[in-house]
């Protein structure tokens, strides 16, 4: 067959349900062989927001998502979402098409080095050098992908190989059971824990990629030790568990920290040192022992006294079997700074100011969404505001990005959760910044006819950057932007736009919108002026509880 027919079945072998992307002059075989495929490939408008809809689905079933581009500026534009999937550990592939490799008609037209330029954003890059090579280079491709710890790979499809027959077969799929940790520093962890007197338990990302929570919960319900998660750890154990004490969304100097500065020691369950550290490693502070599917990145912040590495289920199953609490145990002081970490999370709930504050805007989405709902986050000052204040009940209900922490990704992450669920409620929350870096999605999103809401804070400039350049004494400088009349720009794609004009709207417009078909935009003036009050100078004149 046709070498890009082989392709297409390699592809549908891997069990590939959707490719994303926009298809070029150098890939039209490619094309033509999906046209008669079982292949979905759903064009969009630009190709980073196709790669953050491939890396989305990744993260969210842990398969591998599939994006593809032309050669030149449509891979180029590939760059931010191959560092999204790679920093965040969401198993992607980048198809990207090529000029003939064996002779040229355009001289350098176009022409860049993709494969170099992919090698260091990627776990895998690769030019096709040859039709009979492309089964076994689809399977090593997808393998690595999803192997822990999952990432981007990439391979390049020259326009005259693809257009080469073959004989070659595809490469059956063999299922690979990953290692469970040794006896011994199972046997090791034991002690450590049992020893300590007043031990945490740390939940990350890597907790949240694959399928820990019950072994984890069940962990947490035999020896009832209190929990907190980082931003991309929220869900695994619904965070409405009386043991849950909060979310890191600082490094330092949160409420939260009193209990982590207490702690002897803390099982740091899937956590990697990719995503913005929940707390800083000192010489005296607690003991961490790093259990998860790798050893462990060590740095200044980071250096683990014990690892336990294996599945991590497996690990927490072993622990919890073995393990028998301790009368010395004493989370008395915990359970103080949970209390005062929760009657700070409801102060300002049902605050009445508008335009409306961080707390007024979760706690109304909050209290809109099922339990099972998305959220996702673009990424703004609001994203702080919403892994402090957020619960997620259920894993992977509240899509933030705490690695690469691009913006751009809230609507296309959006996109493909709603395209993967349709039966459940799906919001995206975007800064006005963030929003119109790929607001030219909402046609691709229609053009599915796919259901969900975006909320579009409005401040008219970048938040978290002006929160930082107040913190730092600067002048204020260079920040401000207009924006287009959000209601009639969402009119004109065909899309229901609102504007929230008054307080009791929000509830409202959230409810109304979330309960109706189609795409709405609702439009939210913001009212930053909280970040300085209560993320600078409260947390600075904090007073851990005694």
């Amino acid at each position: 067959m046709k070498a890009s027919d082989l392709f297409v079945k390699a592809l549908e072998n891997e069990g590939v349900e959707y490719i994303f992307g926009l298809p070029g002059e150098e890939n039209l075989d490619f094309v033509e062989s999906l046209r008669t495929s079982t292949i979905t490939l759903i064009v969009t408008r630009h190709e980073q927001a196709a790669g953050f809809m491939a890396a989305t689905y990744g993260r969210l079933t842990g398969k591998t998502g599939v994006c593809l581009s032309t050669l030149g500026p449509g891979a180029t534009n590939f760059v931010t979402a191959a560092a999204y999937a790679q920093l965040g550990a969401m198993p992607m592939l980048m198809i990207t098409g090529q000029k003939p490799i064996k002779k040229s008609k355009q001289g350098h037209f176009q022409i860049i080095d993709v494969v170099g330029m992919m090698r260091p954003l990627t776990k895998f890059a690769k030019q096709i050098v040859s039709a009979h090579s492309i089964p076994s280079t689809v399977r090593e491709a997808f393998r690595v992908a999803e192997e822990e710890r999952p990432g981007a790979v990439h391979l390049e499809l020259p326009e005259d190989i693809a257009a080469e027959d073959t004989d070659a077969s595809i490469v059956s799929i063999n299922k690979i059971r990953r290692p469970i940790p040794e006896d011994k520093a199972i046997a090791q962890a034991i002690t450590i824990i049992q020893a300590a007197q007043h031990p945490l338990i740390l939940i990350g990302a890597g907790a949240n990629r694959k399928l820990v929570s019950k072994m984890l919960k069940e962990f947490v319900d035999k020896t009832r030790i209190p929990f907190f998660c980082t931003q991309m750890g929220k869900g695994v154990i619904d965070e409405r568990h009386p043991l849950y004490l909060g979310t890191a969304a600082l490094s330092a100097n949160d409420y939260l920290h009193c209990a982590i500065d207490k702690a002897d020691l803390i099982i740091n369950v899937g956590h990697d040192v990719v995503e913005k550290p929940p707390f800083i490693m000192k010489v005296g502070g607690p003991k961490v022992i790093h259990l998860n599917f790798l050893s462990a990145k060590v740095d200044e912040v980071y250096f683990p006294d014990l690892e336990v590495v294996g599945d991590i289920g497996n690990a927490l199953w072993q622990i919890k079997e073995k393990i028998i609490s301790q009368s010395h145990w004493n989370f008395d002081y915990f359970l103080k700074v949970k209390k005062q970490i929760d009657n700070h999370l409801i102060r300002d709930a049902h605050d009445n100011r508008f335009p409306i504050i961080p707390q007024r805007i979760v706690e109304e989405v909050r209290t809109a969404m099922p339990s099972d709902g998305i959220v996702t986050l673009d990424n703004g000052m609001y994203k702080l505001w919403f892994a402090r204040y957020y619960r997620a009940y259920e894993r992977n209900t509240i899509l933030l990005d705490n690695a690469l922490a691009t913006m751009g990704a809230g609507l296309p992450s959006a996109m493909a959760a709603a395209l993967l669920y349709p039966n459940k409620k799906i919001l995206s929350i975007c800064g006005d910044g963030g929003f119109m870096m790929n607001s030219q999605e909402l046609e691709t999103a229609l053009r599915l006819k796919l259901n969900l809401t975006v909320l579009i804070l409005n401040d008219s400039g970048y938040g978290m950057i002006k929160w930082k350049q107040d913190a730092m004494g600067h002048g204020k400088f260079g920040l401000d932007f207009g924006n287009p009349d959000f209601v009639k720009y969402a009119e004109a794609y065909g899309a229901n736009g609102y504007r929230v004009e008054k307080i009791d709207d929000l509830k409202n417009r959230v409810q109304q919108c979330l309960n109706q078909p189609g795409i709405n935009i609702i439009d939210v003036p913001i009212d930053y002026s909280e970040n300085e009050r209560v993320l600078t100078r409260e947390l600075a004149e904090k007073k851990c509880v005694s």
